[in-house]
């Protein structure tokens, strides 16, 4: 997709969808070279918290160096040095990129360069958020004193990397917006694929094997030393620099033949984003004695090359022992071909993806520690049935990762990330749990699995070992009511079966405490009776009522009634009562006695009232229309009350699916989210009016379908006059 296309995540400033051909095609027309309008040459492409320190001249590569390619023999990681922004961790996956040559052509399409039809336009294609984007800039590049000041090539009139750079931070805002990040996160937008993070103070038995299956996945690595901030010497006595990016580009046994002994030994190539003499300088580093026990052949198959260039190999052991964190990048399936996998076809990973959001009132439940709150997140089960093929244990490896969206982007005006994690629980019986789970399960069972820990990183993963059976992953914010979007992933050796864990939109009973609220039915036919003799009156000649003659019944039937525990008959027609004196006193002293105390009902809610029960489309209700619709306002008003328990005139929005299950009205997480979205407040709280039109909109737009489909088949069809008809008028 390109930026701007609809599901991209991204809109355009101004104009149409930025379309590469379309435009490199107009410019050869007119003879011109591409400006771009969405990320111009501006301080605020460069930096968003402040004016550069510098003044930074935007030149085209032929302005920068005689005769421009966008490659030289070539992409290669040696193409990757880094330049004064702190974006080692970009750099890092990029030279990882350079690794795998269909992933870095996906990324770096090879339709473009500086030849005949050269128009100063270049795309590139990344991963956000489950779809792939393309990305259009023009390569007016910042310099300082002529020179790239950013990534750029060791050689320099290559410059697919700066223009890659480039096209990542247009997608962020600025430049600046890629200071400081993991390299998990770069790797996944050039890939599509799940990462996992691993402390190395805390090494798994089996990691090295977990490092030589992702190799052999074609998955992409990197690794970092944590740096101490009171420490100002940022390189190590071995070579090593902390707080630095490395990318991993090679995870072999290679065997080893010494006077002593003979057997293979773990090793790791590693690389220097820099790309200079800062190497290791410990066991198997350039040059070292360790290299005399490996064959002639074996360093060749090794492509052994001792250059001051950034690339060093070191054992497994003193990997572990001098880094700090690994990263991985497991690659999405669909990029794995067979020929890639040579003889590791049963590697490739199956996968599963949800989008999701919490939505503040609604499903933003927070973790475990808010039990009351935590059922409304979102819920996805999931089921495994085949075991690893070489488990012994006989279990499943699944690695489930959580991803919120968009927040890098939205650092400029202030947003970071939310602190985000999950849980994992078994269900013994799932088909006799309710659905979704509700806070008594929660109440009485733990978690099997859980992310490490809640973190306000982009994503948090994890890789767990289970027994074959169903599961329910719960994703959630640390603390309850903070918003945002969410991915959802799950990889897994065998195919899993998953899905969301939730109710279904239809209609079902109305709860039986509402039905013991009902007043007797001798007191409501009197009631009826009354009411007709009243709504006749105030009808006038045509014997029914607008939306404007509905408001004054209702807003008077309903004043001070929501929070009163009154609810005979009798009330109801004191109320009409006051209704049909004050329409008979306007303009009078006495008017003032019936003045209302509160609002009442907006307009909309009293029009959408109208339409919901005027099947003939007159604009008007007769009495046995409004009659049917006094029942269903005063089953809601009950429910409201309910829920209102301190009679505060609004109900929390987690309430809401409670609330509106209880009139038989069943949603799911999304119709749920976008009823939050369209009727809380900033809070997330739901006012008596708002509660009303819910409940008016659903019965209208559930009874609507239902009309059209009569076999149950849940597919109904109309025309586009017949839905707009509807809809419009609903």
């Amino acid at each position: 997709m390109r930026i701007g296309e609809r599901g991209s995540g991204f809109r355009p400033r101004a104009g149409d969808v930025q379309d590469f051909e379309v435009l490199r095609d107009q410019c050869l027309q007119r003879g011109a070279l591409f400006e771009d309008p969405d990320f111009d040459t501006v301080d605020s492409s460069l930096f968003y918290s402040k004016s550069p320190d510098k003044r930074f001249e935007w030149r085209r590569p032929s302005e920068i160096a005689s005769n421009p390619q966008l490659f030289i023999e070539g992409a290669s990681r040696f193409d990757v040095q880094q330049g004064e922004l702190g974006d080692c961790w970009l750099l890092a996956a990029v030279a990882n990129l350079t690794l795998n040559e269909k992933l870095f052509y996906q990324v770096v399409p090879n339709d473009q360069g500086f030849d005949n039809k050269y128009a100063g336009i270049f795309h590139f294609r990344f991963w956000q958020y489950g779809r792939w984007v393309d990305v259009v800039v023009d390569d007016r590049l910042p310099t300082y004193h002529g020179k790239l000041i950013f990534l750029h090539s060791a050689t320099e009139n290559e410059f697919w990397s700066a223009l890659l750079e480039k096209a990542y931070a247009k997608i962020h805002g600025s430049y600046e917006a890629l200071k400081g990040g993991s390299t998990c996160e770069a790797m996944e937008d050039f890939t599509g694929g799940v990462s996992e993070m691993y402390e190395l103070n805390e090494v798994p038995p089996n990691l090295f094997m977990i490092m030589l299956k992702a190799f052999q996945r074609q998955s992409l690595m990197g690794c970092s030393i944590e740096a101490d901030p009171s420490v100002t010497e940022m390189e190590t006595p071995q070579g090593l620099v902390k707080g630095h990016a490395y990318s991993i580009t090679r995870v072999t046994y290679v065997d080893i033949t010494t006077p002593n002994t003979t057997g293979k030994i773990p090793l790791l190539r590693l690389r220097n984003p820099w790309g200079n003499e800062a190497e290791w300088n410990g066991p198997w580093s350039d040059k070292s004695a360790e290299w005399r026990f490996i064959s002639e052949s074996d360093k060749q198959s090794l492509g052994l090359v001792f250059d001051a260039d950034g690339e060093f190999w070191m054992s497994y052991k003193d990997f572990v022992k001098y880094f700090s964190r690994l990263e991985i990048c497991n690659l999405n399936p669909d990029l794995l071909t067979k020929e890639q996998l040579g003889e590791n076809k049963n590697l490739k990973w199956e996968m599963s993806v949800f989008e999701g959001e919490w939505v503040r009132g609604a499903t933003a439940g927070g973790c475990r520690n808010f039990l009351e709150t935590f059922a409304s997140n979102p819920q996805y089960r999931i089921t495994l049935e085949d075991p690893d093929d070489e488990d012994e244990e006989h279990k499943c490896t699944v690695i489930i990762a959580l991803m919120q969206k968009n927040r890098r982007a939205q650092r400029k005006i202030g947003a970071e990330c939310l602190t985000i994690g999950f849980a994992v629980y078994q269900l013994i019986n799932p088909d006799s749990l309710p659905k979704p789970l509700d806070t008594n399960f929660f109440k009485y069972n733990a978690s099997i699995a859980r992310s490490p820990t809640f973190i306000n990183l982009r994503e948090i993963s994890s890789r767990f070992s289970l027994p074959p059976g169903t599961y329910c992953i719960v994703p959630s914010t640390f603390d309850p009511n903070d918003q945002g979007e969410f991915l959802l992933r799950v990889f897994s050796e065998h195919k899993n079966n998953m899905a969301e864990l939730d109710d279904e939109v239809g209609m079902g009973e109305v709860d039986v405490k509402i039905k013991e609220q009902e007043p007797e039915p001798d007191k409501v036919d009197k009631a009826n009776e009354k009411i007709k003799e009243f709504f006749l009156k105030l009808a006038g000649a045509d014997q029914e009522v607008d939306w404007m003659e509905l408001k004054d019944i209702l807003d008077y039937a309903m004043r001070n009634d929501v929070a009163s525990n009154t609810n005979a008959g009798d009330n109801i027609l004191i109320n009409l009562l006051q209704t049909f004196c004050e329409s008979f006193c306007q303009g009078s002293p006495l008017a003032s006695t019936f003045k209302m105390e509160k609002a009442g009902f907006s307009k909309d809610v009293c029009r959408s009232m109208i339409a919901m029960m005027d099947w003939d489309r007159s604009g008007k209700l007769g009495f046995e229309e409004f009659k049917s619709l006094w029942i269903d306002i005063r089953q809601w008003k009950t429910v409201f009350k309910m829920y209102d328990k301190e009679s505060k005139g609004y109900i929390n929005g987690f309430e809401l699916r409670q609330a509106l299950n209880s009139v038989g009205y069943h949603l799911n997480t999304h119709i749920l989210n976008i009823m939050c979205h369209r009727y809380a407040t900033k809070d997330g709280n739901i006012m008596f009016d708002d509660f009303i039109m819910c409940a008016v909109r659903l019965k209208t737009m559930i009874d609507m379908f239902k009309e059209r489909d009569p076999d149950n088949k849940n597919i109904a069809s109309f025309t586009m006059e017949e839905w707009v008809e509807k809809t419009l008028y609903s």
